[in-house]
């Protein structure tokens, strides 16, 4: 059961504090911009664990530079796995050498509000201890030199396990979540999905959890051309999530999530296992049994488009 995520209470030192878990490969560009937004936190109470990627630029010289700065006590450098962004960020959060009461994904190009962490943690101090919660929301999107966009789409839905299961509202450079969030990821394992923060997100709502979802921006993510990932907005974007739908991603990336989800099923809840063994159920049968069985399961996106995509993939038997 979920109640039986922590063990004991919290050390002192750790009931204030929150993990920044960074994630860089060759981010000499805007690394220091981010660290500088870190260290003008209104939440003083943070330590940066870092895992830097085999970096062939300056981002290793830049991190010692702040290391020595800021003192090792709020700063560690760790090597990592070279596998790419999502396996870096999972031996983060994965890693139990790391306690903290609060935990936060960061990337290394973006710009952090002065208030980021003060936001996230109001709401989140309102759950109790042993519920999984993560907080996420809304972006502001910048350029390379910083110059304002636009911002990320404003989703009105609550966030739930049916949204979860087939989209990630949730950009892991948002997230901010608690112990026992955190204690779901390192019981799993660094398990193969596609994107660490869809991969909590389904987690979290699977397993007794909560989220809540800022309409407020607290980052500006900064779009450059080398994002890992970027902003899904755009007939760009919209055309390559199309024609990844139709050439079958989407099916590896739900068997990868529901694999990994199996691994949590001890923690899962009533509703989480009917919902994912359901979906597991109907993706894979016929015409009309998948039809009814998706249906019934209650899936939803976001959006108009993102729904007329997801009845697409299930006529194509591509979920």
């Amino acid at each position: 059961m979920t109640e039986n995520l922590l063990a004991g209470e919290l050390p002192a030192v750790l009931n204030d504090t929150v993990a920044i878990l960074l994630c860089t490969h060759n981010g000499e560009r805007f690394i220091a911009e981010q660290l500088d937004s870190i260290s003008g936190q209104t939440h003083t109470g943070w330590q940066v664990w870092v895992s830097d990627d085999h970096s062939t630029d300056s981002t290793r010289e830049i991190l010692s530079r702040y290391r020595a700065q800021w003192g090792p006590a709020r700063l560690a450098i760790n090597s990592g796995p070279g596998r790419g962004f999502c396996p870096n960020f999972m031996s983060l959060v994965c890693d139990a050498a790391i306690d903290a009461r609060w935990f936060a994904f960061c990337d290394q190009d973006d710009h952090w509000h002065s208030d980021k962490l003060q936001r996230a943690l109001a709401w989140l101090k309102t759950i109790p201890d042993n519920v999984p919660a993560l907080y996420c929301g809304r972006t502001r999107l910048i350029n390379a030199a910083g110059k304002i966009e636009g911002m990320s789409p404003l989703f009105i839905k609550p966030p739930s396990l049916h949204n979860a299961l087939v989209q990630s509202i949730v950009g892991a450079n948002t997230m901010v979540f608690n112990r026992a969030a955190r204690q779901l990821m390192v019981e799993a394992g660094p398990v193969d999905v596609q994107t660490h923060d869809w991969w909590l997100y389904i987690a979290v709502t699977a397993c007794r959890g909560v989220v809540h979802y800022d309409p407020v921006p607290a980052i500006d993510y900064r779009q450059h051309g080398a994002n890992a990932v970027g902003s899904n907005l755009g007939l760009r974007a919209r055309t390559k999530r199309i024609k990844g739908l139709l050439a079958g991603e989407f099916v590896s990336t739900n068997e990868r999530n529901l694999r990994a989800l199996m691994r949590l099923e001890r923690h899962l809840s009533p509703e989480g296992h009917r919902l994912a063994a359901q979906f597991a159920k109907a993706r894979t049968a016929s015409l009309i049994p998948r039809v009814t069985g998706i249906r019934r399961a209650g899936v939803y996106r976001h959006t108009a488009l993102g729904n007329a995509g997801l009845v697409v993939a299930t006529l194509l038997r591509k979920l």
